[in-house]
């Protein structure tokens, strides 16, 4: 784009005879490599250089990346339609351009409040509670000593204030109550006995806050093996996510993008199923799928930039009542179908993605929490 500007390149005496990338052999009006692409130049580099390629690459792109964005915003279905018939040039292409509006999406969505774990105001309201109820333990103490047959016989007041309240506060839990020894739990099946030893380790290091996997091991007597330790550590993480949800969630965020596009082939094998009379292949199902997805992470990002700016929650609805409009006007416009078929497979399909996003979602959830 910029190449003419650059006088000195243009110039045959830093045309090569031979291409520096492939070896191919040249002409001196050779102004690029035809097997390749390179540009035909011995000069060697400089910042000018650099600075020009540097921008030249950058309004390419953003060239493909305005007209992809506009057609995929402004023309639900075209783009689709246009990169299976061949014209994929003018475009960014669907799979890089997904993982960028998705990375993007996340970003920002990380910036919200949406997600947050730890609620302050129940902790102080827990607090306060707790306040309250050793204001209302020490009145109902004296109130105690004052009644005349505990004064009158020296009745310990603290055994009568313990019947009393008998029964009102929870017994604490400890991994004791639910101990089993190394021999029992060798008589469990393995979902069972993993359970089993989950809830014991998880009640164990609520009790003694030890993080060292081994220490415990030998304090209950259980078999000092690389399965109980990642096992213990688990639970160690469980604690750690119990109390502050925000960790395991940023976490889990970070990996939805990469998630969805594994996702995203499994959703597009239905589509493909329920559109299979139609004259179009897998992969076809496929790219209209990464940009509808990628139309959701863009509305999602103009909804979520609006809510963050005006501190509002209107933004976010917006972006999905759009979306619904925009994939029932993408399917009709695709698979140029009727208005009554398309919304039976518009309902159809729907149903599928969220059943689909809840199974992923779990199986995600726990795949993450094992790995981190």
């Amino acid at each position: 784009m910029l190449e003419k500007y650059n006088t000195k390149d243009a110039l045959y005496k830093y045309r090569g005879k031979t291409c520096l990338n492939c070896y191919l052999p040249l002409e001196k009006s050779d102004h690029f490599c035809p097997n390749c692409g390179q540009k035909n130049t011995t000069k060697k580099l400089s910042f000018g250089d650099f600075f020009v390629e540097f921008f030249s690459g950058l309004f390419n792109y953003d060239s493909r990346f305005q007209r992809t964005l506009r057609v995929l915003l402004f023309k639900p279905g075209k783009i689709s339609k246009d990169f299976i018939n061949g014209k994929r040039m003018r475009y960014a292409n669907p799979f890089r351009f997904y993982l960028s509006a998705s990375i993007i999406f996340f970003l920002i969505a990380g910036l919200s409040n949406r997600f947050e774990g730890v609620n302050f105001a129940e902790q102080e309201q827990g607090f306060e509670n707790q306040v309250n109820k050793i204001g209302q333990d020490s009145i109902l103490k004296s109130e105690l000593k004052e009644i005349p047959a505990i004064k009158e016989n020296n009745i310990p007041v603290d055994s009568i204030f313990q019947n009393v309240t008998r029964g009102k506060d929870t017994v604490k839990e400890t991994y004791q109550d639910i101990y089993f020894t190394q021999a029992q739990m060798d008589t469990m099946s393995f979902p069972e006995r993993t359970g089993k030893k989950l809830t014991i380790f998880y009640r164990y290091y609520k009790e003694n806050k030890n993080p060292i996997a081994e220490e415990v091991l030998k304090d209950l007597n259980y078999e000092n093996t690389a399965w109980n330790q990642w096992l213990y550590r688990k639970a160690v993480k469980f604690d750690l996510f119990y109390n502050n949800p925000k960790l395991f969630a940023d976490y889990f965020t970070n990996k939805l993008p990469f998630i969805i596009f594994f996702y995203l082939p499994i959703f597009a094998l239905f589509i493909w199923l329920i559109y299979i009379r139609r004259p179009f292949n897998y992969m076809e199902h496929l790219i209209f799928a990464f940009h509808v997805q990628t139309t959701l992470f863009v509305l999602y990002i103009i909804g979520y930039s609006v809510d963050y700016l005006l501190q509002s929650d209107w933004g976010f609805t917006l972006a999905n009542t759009v979306f619904v409009f925009y994939l029932y006007k993408s399917m009709r416009n695709f698979y140029e179908q009727g208005r009554v078929k398309t919304i039976l497979k518009f309902i159809i399909l729907n149903f599928i993605f969220f059943t689909l996003a809840t199974i992923a979602t779990i199986i995600a959830v726990i795949v993450s929490f094992s790995i981190y």
